[in-house]
């Protein structure tokens, strides 16, 4: 179940308050008066299905809630209700597999926009996948793996793409491959200082069996992209941010972006290029199947939204 916080004028909520009170999938509806806009609105508060969010999320939109006052959704921890019990009951589906979009876009306008917090955690990933890159150490590779933040500007690229959302897709395009660029070069910098000061040697920097997945692009890099995509999508859209961590140690991203900046820093243009290749080849496996996704879930959301209209109709 999901909280709504909706403030409007008097008219409007009085208004929504009789339409929600006809739909199954909303509970516990609750008209505060007079608590909003300094007195001249009302507070209208309520419990939804998250399956059928949607669908109450377009029509509080709609009846132009925005442009009078807000829409605020949270989710509570649990909810303790019989009439909670039947509105999940009367939407169709599982609550796990509910997507809400409203709370997508936010979280990608927010992800797509370039940030101070995102470049020192893309940087301090890419110098950790540089040394385990020297030190031929995998668990360091697993560690930056972990710690690099490229997956939300990713996500955000594939819901802009699925949602046509130019603006997004742009930011986000911007923030991922700038932050790429931007981290190789400050890695190239350092280590090139490093390697003239004698820390490493190039055998160092440039052999290592346990980690020359990195500079080996093959066809199941891409496999993995697209299964790691298609864990990572479901992952937020349903909420369950513990599959991330598995999603980031599977993608040979930010290791790729480690192991650019350290092989330019010495000289092995060709396992310069190889890295580059690895970081495109994980790149597009996380787009094709994070778009795929996304599409498949959208469509999939709006079948039940007409399973849920047909029921509506439908009952007597």
């Amino acid at each position: 179940m999901l909280t709504v916080r909706v403030t409007a004028d008097h008219d409007l909520a009085v208004r929504l308050r009789d339409e929600l009170d006809l739909e199954p999938t909303v509970c516990d509806l609750a008209l505060v008066p007079g608590v909003a806009s300094e007195g001249r609105g009302d507070l209208l508060l309520f419990e939804m299905a998250r399956e059928n969010a949607n669908n109450i999320m377009r029509l509080l939109r709609h009846a132009g809630v925005p442009a009078v006052g807000s829409i605020v959704v949270s989710e509570p921890l649990t909810v303790v209700s019989d009439a909670g019990s039947a509105a999940e009951a009367a939407a169709p589906g599982h609550p796990a597999d509910g997507v809400l979009w409203a709370q997508l876009a936010d979280k990608s306008r927010e992800d797509a926009r370039p940030s101070a917090t995102f470049f020192v955690f893309l940087l301090l990933a890419t110098l950790i996948a540089g040394i385990g890159r020297v030190l031929d150490q995998p668990i360091l590779i697993i560690g930056a793996m972990v710690v690099g933040p490229e997956f939300a500007p990713i996500a955000a690229i594939c819901y802009a793409i699925v949602r046509r959302r130019r603006g997004i897709a742009g930011l986000a395009l911007t923030t991922l491959f700038g932050g790429f660029a931007a981290c190789a070069a400050a890695a190239w910098a350092v280590w090139a200082v490093a390697y003239a000061a004698g820390v490493f040697t190039y055998e160092q920097a440039t052999t290592g069996p346990a980690t020359d997945f990195i500079i080996s692009p093959d066809g199941w890099s891409f496999v993995i992209a697209v299964l790691a995509g298609i864990a990572g999508v479901v992952s937020l859209t349903s909420s369950k941010s513990s599959a991330l961590v598995g999603v980031f140690i599977s993608v040979t991203t930010v290791p790729a972006v480690g192991a650019i900046g350290l092989t330019l820093a010495v000289g092995a243009w060709e396992e310069a290029l190889g890295a580059g290749l690895q970081l495109v080849v994980n790149i597009a496996g996380l787009l094709v199947a994070g778009v795929v996704t996304l599409f498949v879930q959208l469509h999939f959301g709006h079948w039940l939204g007409r399973i849920t209209a047909s029921r509506r109709r439908t009952r007597p």
